[in-house]
């Protein structure tokens, strides 16, 4: 089985491309490196997997490639942290939507005209930005009001692409929706907003590299956004490559959608001091101190995640503290390297 994996390079992608060669399947990845940079993948060299440097916006380049894949995942977008959804707020949407747009435009003909069986979407949990329902099921971003930010009301019309594609054109789609995920391998984005929390300055805005810095580059107290009683649920990146396998693979998963994370929660505040109590050990009290949120800080976000466990037999499994484990020693030599 062959596949086509736009934004190959990317963080999630990175975990993905991994799951994929692992469980025997043919990748041809495309990215354009306008994130990282061109970073080394330590599968670059696998003997079926193949890099097309290139734009997801290039329908012409699109077919080239997914027209002898049996698989088509669409990862490729523009996305970063808290801070991306104001410094970018018109980029988000606008070149979201053309990443989108090219994208099913592609799978529409290669499924039509060529071998295509089906197209894996990555869409997100921003979509159910606004629901007052939790946990959160599949279905919510029906009932729910529209996300308030340009990328949560972005990543919700991926979604009606993949509904329109099938309704007019009969293209197979699954919808896949990551909650925050954590791992390695993440760099310092080249168009990352720089903010500064207390006496450091960030390039990621993600929460856990964020933390992690923070706390190793001596902040005391540490500086969190808002009072920390956000609610998130942690999920780890081989996890999420593993349930995005699952969903490409799985005859239950056709035409369904998936909230794909751990069901295991924790406030920012939890997390912080989990990572504080890892760095500096029982001897050191934590002490924090809360800086102003950002407008689109969703306070609540937790998913139901029963869907994929009845239909895919799916879950994720890796406790917050074992990511910690693996995720803290290698954000730890990449501050010493100057990556992040």
């Amino acid at each position: 089985m062959k596949v086509l994996v736009t934004g190959s390079n990317g963080f999630i992608a990175g975990y993905l491309v991994s799951e994929l060669l692992e469980n025997g399947w043919e990748v041809v990845g495309i990215d354009n490196f306008g994130k990282y940079g061109k970073v080394a993948k330590s599968y670059d060299t696998h003997p079926r997997y193949k890099l097309v440097e290139g734009d997801a916006k290039d329908v012409g380049l699109l077919k080239q490639l997914v027209g002898d894949c049996d698989h088509f995942v669409m990862c490729a977008a523009m996305i970063g942290g808290i801070s991306y959804f104001h410094k970018y707020a018109y980029d988000l949407i606008a070149e979201n939507d053309r990443i989108t747009a090219a994208s099913f435009d592609a799978a529409i003909w290669a499924h039509k005209q060529k071998k295509l069986r089906k197209a894996t979407l990555l869409s997100s949990s921003m979509v159910y930005e606004s629901t007052s329902v939790f946990p959160t099921p599949e279905g919510a971003q029906f009932t729910s009001p529209p996300p308030r930010s340009t990328y949560g009301f972005q990543k919700l019309s991926c979604e009606y692409y993949a509904k329109g594609a099938r309704e007019q054109y009969g293209l197979p789609c699954t919808i896949v929706r990551p909650f925050n995920c954590v791992g390695i391998g993440e760099g310092r984005a080249l168009g990352e907003h720089e903010i500064h929390s207390g006496n450091v300055k960030l390039a990621l805005s993600h929460v856990v590299p964020d933390l992690v810095q923070k706390i190793l580059k001596g902040q005391d107290p540490l500086h969190i956004l808002g009072d920390g009683q956000q609610v998130r649920h942690y999920t780890y990146g081989g996890d999420l490559a593993r349930g995005i396998r699952v969903c490409i693979e799985h005859e239950k998963a056709l035409d369904e959608d998936f909230n794909i994370s751990t069901a295991e929660k924790a406030t920012v505040l939890q997390l912080a001091e989990a990572i504080w109590k890892k760095i500096h050990g029982p001897a050191k009290p934590f002490r924090f101190v809360s800086d102003p949120p950002y407008e689109h800080d969703v306070q609540l976000r937790t998913p139901d995640v029963s869907k994929a466990k009845k239909l895919l037999g799916f879950e994720a499994t890796t406790k917050l503290d074992k990511i910690l484990d693996e995720v803290i020693p290698w954000i730890t030599e990449q501050v010493k390297l100057g990556t992040i």
